[in-house]
């Protein structure tokens, strides 16, 4: 990486050991890049930073003539960098070179990390909230695979038999409740009206946890088809909660609980010691008994926990990422305080909380309601907008944030849609190195595009030039940023700008036409645009288009 090379230039000058940070200025005439080392090294050297800068800047100068056009100071002792034209066409050869893998890191070191997305509701249809953690989720195990993770997708089912929501909707299969009784659950008890009857025939369990078990199962399985088929997000495993009672592993957890002397009874329910370890407070794994005599039921608290404790303990994941709905706001001190407890690191577990989303039309926002006749599910909305659309401006905002989806910029056919704004400059791109690829003169007798057997790179001296190149060697680094940060937002933001930068260039430049050499190094460096658009396309799970 560009910023990993300027970092080595200054470590090799000064002498002491401290972080070094080089970052991008947000206006260009502060250079290509900017660090502040000499105001990190003033305290502890007792100098006026500028003397620093000034310093680092001349030993700069004498040993990195090639690395660097110019090098400035500027006050109150920040090192400004611009990059030399030869750096630059240095690494477009690597990208040429490298291909699909030009970008691609090695942070994780083949950590394993399990990153556990969706597990939505069993009892319904996803909901457009579900979308954007889906999203999020898939193109986090992306950029975590190219940046060197070894991932595993995860879908939890929330199918318990002893939880609450699977025994009312066992409860309104049996015509016992209502609480389920949507228009589309009506449908779903009618289509599988016979399984249901052949469960009571068998004696397998009238009960209201195994009916509702059983349907939940099979609205799971449509929604399964859906998001593999439909929204293009594949998963490693399906992990059902109802095998964590089965197996015996809630059970035994519970046991060792008590063993430790971590729980202990009141009111008839039984409490976790979380505030010992964290918590703001303890909190009940097992509820008090409605009826005298009855067992209580678990609470959620504790079959998450034997979950957890099978990801980390059983399957060794490094790292269990969690994304998580707005509902589940203050839910991560709980679980972090029930691992700490049960001897697993802090660190081992991180969740991500996506805010609410708005879904405007005209302006105005849509009313979540079925009987405005207005759609409310993801499937619905991936119909209207499009699938690229829709997985596009979700990833757009960052997930702490509250976000506004203009369903009419969505669907719009122009460039002021994002998504076709980013696809159709990659279209462009591929239509300009087809038309060059004509293989012979026509009957007109026009001159055929050479194939050059070496391409004079140092041809590609413009402005324009320049800023294409240097666009395209900052990949790597937003791949790095993305990774660190956990935040495909950046690779979004990344792909407009690349977009713009690409714009910008065939307006300004000649291409078929200019004079044969440099005609051919620009065409190169199409196609290594062309190869970063198709890594970040990879990456956020977009179609690369021939044509638009």
């Amino acid at each position: 990486m560009l910023k990993t090379k300027i970092s080595n230039s200054l470590k090799q000058i000064i002498e002491e050991s401290v972080p070094i940070e080089i970052f991008i200025p947000e206006n260009e005439k502060f250079g290509h890049y900017s660090t502040n080392l000499a105001l990190r090294l003033a305290k502890s050297q007792g100098k006026n930073p500028m003397e620093i800068a000034n310093g680092i800047n001349e030993k700069l100068r004498i040993k990195n003539s090639e690395l660097f056009s110019k090098t400035e100071v500027a006050a109150p002792g920040f090192i400004n960098f611009w990059l030399s034209e030869k750096i630059l066409q240095d690494e477009l050869k690597e990208i040429l070179k490298n291909k699909e893998n030009y970008g691609s890191l090695n942070l994780g070191e083949n950590k394993k990390v399990s990153i556990e997305f969706i597990s939505a509701n069993p009892t319904g249809q996803l909901t457009i909230g579900n979308g954007r953690g889906g999203f999020l989720g898939d193109v986090l195990a992306r950029i975590l695979e190219f940046g060197g993770y070894k991932v595993s997708r995860e879908y939890y089912i929330n199918n318990a038999k002893t939880s609450t929501q699977i025994k009312e909707l066992g409860k309104t299969v049996l015509g016992q409740g209502q609480s389920y009784l949507t228009e589309d659950l009506k449908s779903k008890i009618l289509k599988f009206k016979n399984k249901i009857k052949n469960l009571k025939n068998k004696k397998i369990g009238n009960s209201e946890g195994e009916t509702g078990y059983l349907l939940a199962n099979e609205i799971q399985k449509e929604n399964q088809k859906f998001i593999v088929k439909d929204l293009k997000i594949k998963f490693d495993r399906w992990f059902n909660e109802e095998d964590l009672y089965q197996s015996g592993a809630v059970k035994k957890l519970l046991e060792d609980l008590k063993k430790k002397k971590l729980v202990y009874e009141k009111e008839g329910a039984l409490w976790f010691k979380t505030k010992n370890f964290g918590d703001s407070e303890d909190r009940v794994l097992v509820r008090t008994p409605r009826l005298a005599g009855q067992a209580g039921e678990p609470t959620y608290f504790l079959p998450d926990l034997a979950y957890h404790l099978n990801k980390i303990k059983i399957r060794k994941f490094d790292e269990a990422i969690d994304i998580w709905g707005a509902d589940h706001h203050g839910y991560l001190p709980r679980l972090k305080a029930g691992l700490k407890a049960l001897g697993i690191s802090e660190d081992k577990l991180k969740a991500i909380i996506t805010q609410l989303v708005r879904l405007k039309k005209g302006g105005e926002e849509v009313k979540m309601s079925k009987r405005t006749g207005e759609f409310i599910t993801l499937k619905d909305l991936v119909e209207e907008a499009g699938l690229d659309a829709v997985r596009f401006f979700f990833l757009m905002s960052s997930p702490d944030t509250h976000m506004d989806f203009d369903l009419d910029l969505a669907k719009e056919q122009s460039l002021k849609n994002p998504v076709y704004y980013v696809q159709y400059a990659a279209v462009r791109c591929g239509s300009i190195l087809k038309k060059s690829q004509s293989a012979s003169p026509d009957r007109a007798g026009r001159r055929r595009i050479k194939p050059q057997t070496k391409i004079k790179f140092d041809l590609l001296t413009t402005p324009e030039d320049i800023n294409l190149m240097r666009m395209l060697a900052r990949f790597p680094e937003i791949v790095e940023a993305a990774v660190e940060n956990y935040n495909p937002q950046v690779l979004v933001r990344f792909a407009l700008d690349l977009a713009r930068g690409f714009h910008n260039f065939y307006e300004k430049e000649r291409i078929i036409g200019e004079e044969n050499d440099l005609m051919s190094a620009r065409l190169e460096l199409l196609r290594a645009t062309q190869i970063i658009f198709r890594n970040i396309f990879g990456i956020l799970g977009l179609n690369f288009l021939n044509k638009m």
